[in-house]
């Protein structure tokens, strides 16, 4: 009898807690709402993949990505806590810690190992290489990412600055104003205005895309920046989103086609074969460089990060200029086992 009742009571205890186990509410995902650079075009795959293939979920983040103002202007918004996160130009987050001092924002993941800087013409120019510029007329929109590298891009290629006619143009006119002729060359991001140019009629021989980093230029390109305040408070999530992100980069790469569709299905309007040709030319260009696919996605060369910072000082005058490691941190990173693209 003794051990009828044990095993009732002890049953009894088991069935509570189960009971109370079936009743207690589930761990609820952190909300991390994310910022774009841009729109929701081919480049951006790797975040959509991550939520459509479940990889946030896995980290326990429910993560919405919004459009941004460019690769500059949103850099405010993280800071100021409007986003925890945000994917912004890393030259642009060197001159905001410079100028904000107290505002500790730090990229966590590169993401553009070589920025999408370019200078972009026709080859009826006869423009086939820096020096080529002079005498002729470039159009570029004053607060242009690619065109704030314009006075480090002259001196690495000896370019007579005095005989290039700078013509500042609007974000929407720029490569309208290429295509008809009314400027020789343009700056820009190469995997938005090239297919700009394919839409205007433009034909894919007749665009010849320099890249600055071809030229000269050791800049990196755009990062997942984060907040301070949030990265301090919630450093598992950040850890959790930046793993994640990763997974969603060489995923897209292994198979850009699937990726797409992660885009489309949040672009409606937008058209799939040009997409898809710009997330593979980001993935070459900008992504997947020799250097990542030795050392794994979402590192930096601290070495080659503190040039950069050199460089953007020929365009820029610093007040107090920021060190490499004032401005990336892999503590977040997974081991590079689990950042190498296969």
């Amino acid at each position: 009898m003794r051990h009828t009742i044990r095993g009732l009571v002890g049953a009894g205890l088991i069935g509570l807690g189960l009971l109370g186990a079936a009743t207690l509410p589930a761990r609820a995902d952190t909300d991390i709402k994310f910022a774009l650079d841009w729109k929701f075009e081919g480049p951006s795959a790797p975040y959509f993949v991550a939520i459509d293939k479940g990889y946030y979920k896995a980290e326990g983040l429910n993560v919405t990505v919004d459009t941004g103002p460019g690769s500059v202007a949103g850099i405010a918004r993280v800071a100021a806590g409007t986003y925890p996160l945000g994917f912004f130009d890393i030259n642009s987050l060197v001159k905001f810690r410079d100028q904000n001092p107290d505002k500790a924002v730090k990229a966590v993941l590169m993401v553009y190992d070589t920025p999408p800087f370019a200078i972009v013409t026709l080859s009826k120019t006869g423009i086939a290489k820096p020096k080529d510029l002079e005498g002729k007329i470039l159009g570029a929109p004053a607060p242009d990412g690619a065109f704030a590298q314009w006075k480090a891009f002259v001196k690495e290629n000896a370019i007579d600055a005095d005989k290039v006619k700078i013509e500042n143009v609007g974000f929407p006119v720029r490569e309208p104003m290429l295509a008809e002729g009314k400027v020789d060359a343009i700056t820009g991001f190469s995997f938005s205005s090239y297919f700009n140019l394919l839409q205007k009629g433009v034909k894919p021989d007749d665009i010849k895309v320099m890249l600055m980093s071809d030229h000269g230029l050791v800049l990196y390109g755009n990062a997942v920046i984060v907040n301070p305040d949030f990265a301090k408070a919630h450093p598992k999530e950040v850890a959790g989103f930046v793993r994640a992100t990763i997974k969603g980069i060489i995923e897209t790469a292994r198979d850009p086609e699937a990726a797409i569709k992660s885009v489309m299905k949040r672009n409606e309007t937008g058209d799939e074969k040009i997409e898809l040709a710009r997330l593979k030319m980001a993935l070459k260009d900008n992504m997947i460089t020799a250097w990542v696919t030795k050392n794994g996605v979402g590192d930096v060369d601290m070495d080659r990060l503190g040039k950069s910072i050199e460089q953007i000082a020929v365009t820029y005058d610093f007040k107090a200029k920021p060190t490499a490691v004032d401005i990336f941190t892999s503590e977040y990173l997974p081991p590079a086992a689990e950042r190498m693209v296969k």
